[in-house]
């Protein structure tokens, strides 16, 4: 891999395309080493989904144990295009938006560019709104108030105030990210082995509390019917000793005439079969119409939530192959389209040694440490807290954990990382990429900072306050057609063109990236939409869903396969 650094000879800052936010970084202004790559990968990855990332997984049926390997191969596997992608911004000093000029035109690259930046807009304003709520905690702890789960105006004020924390280091520029991210990330690693030895110590164990793991994984009640009969298996959660933390559950039917009956408390056991009532509407249950409610207590009052339940197939539970290569494909897609833009970052490097091994230093292991922090705490509060009965009441979430926290100090504490946590991952994750990208649309206009601003002000526009969890699941779903635009760039940088880039032509207007006049690449246009639609045809056609659930992979692969044979005769190295 070619490691000599291009610096830019010819002067073109009269070009339309042309801006000192986007041109190639001076080396007198390369900062970044190594500790700083690995920091910031440190920054981003300490965050709240990364905290539950297990926890989706382990209800599935993982164990932690495999929950926590495929995160991390995982997360090796997706550093590799990250250090791929990153080259191109050691050497020529170069934006993601000005590297993809070469493969997708210097117009083309503007559709791809801006869905890259609409999904890190979207996780803006998600974030902000994260960070907004724990502000809105601290204040309830200074007054003793204990808030309200409604929108209040107290919780605008608090997103306001995050807001403009976020839109001060994106005035501030580059090096007050760094200098963030160097701060934070020493002090949120050790916030998570604290968070591991205090769990530890007041469970009574280490080994005590990966014991508890096992339990998280089952379902707290599963419904069958079998022989006519219908029966309740019950998994309430165990003591250490093996004792059953609840003492009584109460099982409600729906009862013929729409109404629900309660059949009083019960003492615990582990089945429970429904009595033969005539009034019991049993054919909505075998239907799965209506639901059988059930409900934990621990004393007289203690209790756990209620639980939903219909009839379910007999099935073993056991994770196949299947489900490990789409688990180990959604994690994949977590960091996916960072590693798009990538070079967004990695142009302030002046080695490729240092952008490499820092990406592999920071990113994996803060994933896998994270992820465990989530597993150990959550496993702990089994034993750490008595009102948590069963399985589904236990809190994977730290917004959740926090909730339990009876010192106001310690609220305060723990929220004051959470927003560290927080802006970390927002600023480095969901700021520049944007702010790059609509910089590019106008360079001579839009300034970096400009963008930025754009970014902060999309984030407050999709109302993140109402939208939270329709907004996650959209955002994901476009990422994961992205893995398109990865396979054309790294085709086109190594296969095509060998690393080698006419770094002037990429900032010209009548350059060969102008490809004859059309501003766009067809070639790129083609790939990337048979790749698109390569990953789209399974959820479609449920016969071929497996493209669909492994929609990065088959995207990279088609995309780039297909741009490779439409580039091959045209383009010389």
């Amino acid at each position: 891999m070619n490691s000599e650094i291009i610096e830019l000879k010819e002067d073109i800052s009269s070009s339309p395309l042309y801006s000192s936010d986007l041109a190639p970084v001076p080396m007198d202004k390369r900062t970044w080493n190594m500790w700083s790559l690995a920091a910031l990968w440190v920054g981003m990855a300490v965050c709240i989904p990364t905290y539950i990332l297990a926890s989706y997984m382990i209800k599935s049926g993982l164990s932690w144990q495999a929950s926590l390997i495929i995160i991390g191969l995982a997360n090796i596997l997706v550093t590799i295009p990250m250090a791929l992608n990153g080259h191109v911004g050691v050497k020529y000093g170069i934006p993601f938006p000005v590297f993809g000029r070469a493969s997708f035109g210097i117009n083309g690259i503007h559709l791809v560019s801006i869905l890259r930046a609409v999904v890190a807009c979207g996780w803006f304003g998600v974030q902000t709104w994260i960070g907004g709520l724990a502000f809105y905690a601290i204040w309830n702890a200074l007054t003793g108030s204990t808030g309200t789960p409604e929108l209040s105006a107290g919780k605008f004020v608090c997103f306001g105030l995050f807001w403009l924390v976020n839109m001060y280091f994106i005035w501030k520029g580059t090096e007050s990210i760094k200098w963030l991210e160097n701060l934070s990330a020493p002090i949120l690693i050790l916030i998570g082995v604290v968070l591991i030895a205090w769990s530890a110590n007041k469970a009574g164990g280490f080994g005590i509390v990966l014991d508890q793991g096992d339990q998280l994984g089952k379902t707290s009640v599963v419904m069958n019917e079998i022989n006519g009969a219908i029966t309740l298996q019950l998994n309430p959660l165990l003591n250490p000793d093996g004792s059953i933390k609840a003492t009584d559950f109460q099982v409600s039917v729906p009862l013929s005439d729409g109404s629900v009956k309660p059949l009083g408390w019960i003492p615990i056991s582990n089945t429970f079969q429904l009595p033969e009532e005539s009034a019991i509407d049993k054919g909505s249950l075998t239907a799965g119409k209506k639901p059988v409610q059930v409900q934990f207590r621990a004393g007289d009052t203690i209790r756990s939530s209620v639980v939903n339940v219909s009839i379910t197939k007999l099935a073993d539970g056991s994770p196949n192959f299947i489900s490990y290569i789409l688990w180990l494909t959604a994690m994949v897609g977590f960091w996916a389209t960072m590693s798009l833009s990538i070079s967004d970052i990695t142009r302030y490097a002046s080695k490729q040694k240092d952008q490499v091994v820092g990406q592999f230093l920071g990113l994996p292991g803060a994933m896998v440490l994270y992820s465990f922090v989530g597993i150990f705490v959550t496993c702990a509060t089994v034993i750490n807290f008595k009102d948590i009965l069963i399985p589904d009441d236990a809190p994977w979430d730290p917004v959740s954990l926090l909730a339990k926290l009876e010192s106001p100090a310690l609220v305060i504490v723990s929220q004051i990382f959470m927003i560290m946590a927080t802006l970390t991952t927002n600023i480095a994750a969901n700021v520049i990429a944007p702010a790059n990208a609509f910089s590019n649309l106008l360079p001579r206009k839009i300034t970096f900072l400009g963008g930025g601003i754009i970014t902060g002000f999309i984030g407050i526009i999709i109302c993140p306050w109402w939208l939270l969890n329709e907004i996650s699941g959209i955002l994901i779903f476009v990422s994961g057609l992205l893995g398109p635009v990865l396979g054309i760039l790294v085709c086109d940088y190594y296969v095509i063109r060998k690393t080698s880039l006419n770094l002037a032509a990429l900032y010209k207007t009548d350059s060969e990236y102008s490809y004859e006049g059309r501003n766009v690449n067809p070639a790129s246009m083609i790939a990337f939409t048979a790749g698109v639609l390569s990953a789209l045809v399974g959820y479609w056609i449920p016969a071929l869903e497996i493209f669909y659930h492994l929609s990065w992979f088959t995207g990279v692969l088609v995309s780039g396969g297909i741009y490779y044979l439409l580039m091959k005769s045209k383009i010389r190295p």
